[in-house]
C-alpha cells in the first residue's frame, strides 16, 4: 500500500506538469505586478497546504500570509486589500466558506486565482485565473482522504513560487535575509564586526615590551596570541603560542628579548566589515586559528579565532 500511495502521487505530480499552460504564466504575471500581497485561502487540508504555500513565497521574495476562510467571514477579510492576489485552494471549488466570500473578493477588486481540480466549479467560475491541480485518483484506497490532491496543490505552490523567484532574480543573498536564523543566513548576513572580540579583550603590545610583558598579556586574553602594535595602533607583528613553543625549542635567553625581537612580522588581518566566513576561509587556508582585525585606516579594532565563528554558528 505504501508503494502503491507512492506511485499514484508520483503519476498525479507528471500528470499536472502536462497541465501547466497559460493561466499558470498569467498568474505568474499577476503576481509581479501585484501592489500588494499574496493572500493564500484554503480550508482543511487545502488549509494546510495553504499555509505552507505563503510560507514559501513569504521566504523567496513574493510577499504573502495565509487568512482562514471561516475567519475572514468574521473580521479577517480585512486583511486583505485592493491590488491584492488571493490564492484560493479547494480541490472541489465547493468549500462553502470560500464560497461565502467570493462576492465580498470581487468588490475589493482583488485578482483571484483559484487552485481546484474542478475548473466547472463555483470557485473557477468566479476567478480570474484557474490553476488546475487535478488529479485521476486519489491514494487513499476509498478514493476519498485527500492524499494525491493535495500533493498536487503543494507541488503546485512550489512551481508557482520557484516561478517567481527566478523571475524576481533572488539570489542568495536575498534568501538570506528572510531566513537570518539559518544557517546560510549567518554565513551571509554575520559580519565580522558581529563576531569579533573587541576593546579590552584584544591582546596588543608595543614593540619595545619585554618577553614577559608579552607573556601576560597573551596569559590575560587567553587567546593564545597578541598584537604588535605600532604607536598609531597599527599591527606590525604577531606573536603565538607556536612562536613561543619555537623559540623555547632554540634554546637560548629570552628574558631580554622584546616583543619587537620575537615577533612574526606582516601578521595577517581582515577588515572588520568583511564577512565572518571570509575570516574562516582566511583562518583555514593559512591553517591558523586566530587572525586580526583592522579598520579603514589600518587600525587594530578586534580579533577573532577559530571558536568564535564556531560559538556563532558562522562554520
Amino acid at each position: 500500500m505504501a508503494r502503491q500511495t507512492l506511485r499514484i502521487e508520483a503519476q498525479a505530480l507528471l500528470a499536472l506538469e502536462q497541465q501547466l499552460a497559460a493561466p499558470f504564466v498569467e498568474t505568474v504575471r499577476a503576481v509581479l505586478a501585484c501592489r500588494g500581497r499574496v493572500v493564500v485561502m484554503g480550508m482543511g487540508k487545502s488549509g494546510h497546504v495553504g499555509r505552507k504555500i505563503a510560507a514559501t513565497l513569504a521566504s523567496t521574495g513574493t510577499p504573502s500570509f495565509f487568512v482562514h476562510p471561516a475567519e475572514a467571514s468574521h473580521g479577517d477579510l480585512g486583511m486583505v486589500t485592493p491590488g491584492d492576489v488571493v490564492l484560493a485552494i479547494s480541490n472541489s471549488g465547493e468549500s462553502a466558506e470560500l464560497a461565502a466570500i467570493l462576492p465580498a473578493l470581487r468588490r475589493l477588486g482583488v485578482t483571484l486565482v483559484a487552485m481546484t481540480g474542478k475548473p466547472e466549479s463555483t470557485l473557477a467560475q468566479h476567478a480570474d485565473l484557474v490553476l488546475s491541480n487535478r488529479v485521476e485518483q486519489e491514494a487513499c484506497p476509498l478514493n476519498l482522504a485527500p492524499t494525491a490532491s493535495t500533493t498536487a496543490q503543494l507541488a503546485l505552490g512550489d512551481a508557482l513560487a520557484v516561478a517567481l523567484l527566478d523571475a524576481r532574480g533572488f539570489r542568495e543573498e536575498d534568501f538570506a535575509r528572510s531566513h537570518p536564523g539559518g544557517a546560510l543566513g549567518r554565513k551571509l548576513l554575520t559580519h565580522v564586526r558581529d563576531v569579533m572580540r573587541s576593546g579590552e579583550a584584544v591582546p596588543r603590545v608595543t614593540q619595545d615590551a619585554g618577553f614577559f610583558d608579552v607573556m601576560r598579556e597573551m596569559s590575560a586574553r587567553g587567546i593564545g596570541c597578541t598584537a604588535v602594535v605600532d604607536a598609531q595602533q597599527r599591527p606590525i607583528g604577531i606573536f603565538t603560542d607556536g612562536d613561543l613553543r619555537r623559540l623555547i625549542e632554540r634554546g637560548g635567553e629570552v628574558r631580554s628579548l622584546t616583543a619587537g625581537d620575537i615577533m612574526h612580522p606582516g601578521p595577517r588581518t581582515v577588515a572588520e566589515g568583511a564577512l565572518a566566513v571570509q575570516a574562516a576561509e582566511l583562518m583555514e587556508r593559512a591553517r591558523i586559528h586566530s587572525v586580526l582585525v583592522v579598520d579603514g585606516a589600518g587600525v587594530l579594532v578586534g580579533a577573532l579565532t577559530y571558536n568564535d565563528l564556531l560559538t556563532a554558528k558562522v562554520l
